[in-house]
């Protein structure tokens, strides 16, 4: 046995990025709690909307499925084979394109359809999602210098969690105090970029010469 790694499958050198077994298992189980935490949230939240007749809060609830599907992948495919965790990771960063063009699309339908300003409904999306984010974070911390794609794609995007909803709060504040729109037409194309600026992240942690880079002891900036 490799005296760097405890024993196990993710700590194995055919899986792309070294991860100890210990780190694997915890990693493992958090992923899990994420996953289902987040459907089980946004899944009250869409019922929660389609008994007020709130639309706004119906695709808060919805724009979810990001992050269901995000860490939802990552929980199944951890752990297998090498093939299996960079095609994983690639499918990650495929999750955070369509969420870029799809923001790009939601900002191009307000300029088609402006809609009302619900303040309680954005004060509630923005207060939940920055709770959410920050647990996210917090859980995900101690796994954030891993060089696993898998992990590296999950914390790249709770990294943009946390960004966004940060600005999304911002966003709300200034439609309270000011009703004016452009400040959410602008948070969209920086959410659109970081989305597409982690596609492109982990897309390159999952490419088979980063492995290599991996296995020699280089690191690239989170």
């Amino acid at each position: 046995m490799d005296g760097r790694r405890e024993g196990g499958r993710a700590g194995e050198p055919g899986h792309a990025g070294f991860v100890a077994a210990s780190v694997a298992r915890a990693y493992r189980l958090t992923i899990w709690g994420i996953a289902l935490g987040i459907l089980i949230f946004a899944g009250n939240v869409v019922l929660w909307a389609l008994a007020v007749g709130n639309n706004q809060l119906f695709k808060d609830g919805v724009d979810w499925v990001y992050d269901v599907a995000l860490y939802g992948i990552a929980a199944v495919v951890f752990g297998r084979d090498e093939r299996a965790e960079r095609l994983a990771a690639f499918a990650i960063g495929g999750v955070m394109t369509v969420a870029g063009f799809h923001t790009l699309y939601d900002l191009w339908d307000k300029f088609q359809r402006p809609r009302p300003i619900e303040i309680w409904a954005l004060e509630f999306s923005a207060a939940s999602a920055i709770v959410i984010a920050i647990l996210i974070i917090g859980v995900l911390w101690r796994f954030r210098r891993e060089e696993n794609p898998v992990i590296k794609a999950t914390w790249l995007s709770s990294r943009n969690d946390l960004v966004s909803t940060t600005g999304f709060a911002i966003v709300g504040l200034v439609a309270r105090v000011l009703p004016v729109r452009w400040p959410e037409y602008l948070f969209d194309l920086v959410v659109a970029a970081i989305c597409f600026q982690a596609t492109w992240a982990i897309w390159k942690a999952a490419r088979p010469d980063a492995r290599n880079n991996t296995a020699t002891g280089a690191t690239g900036p989170l």
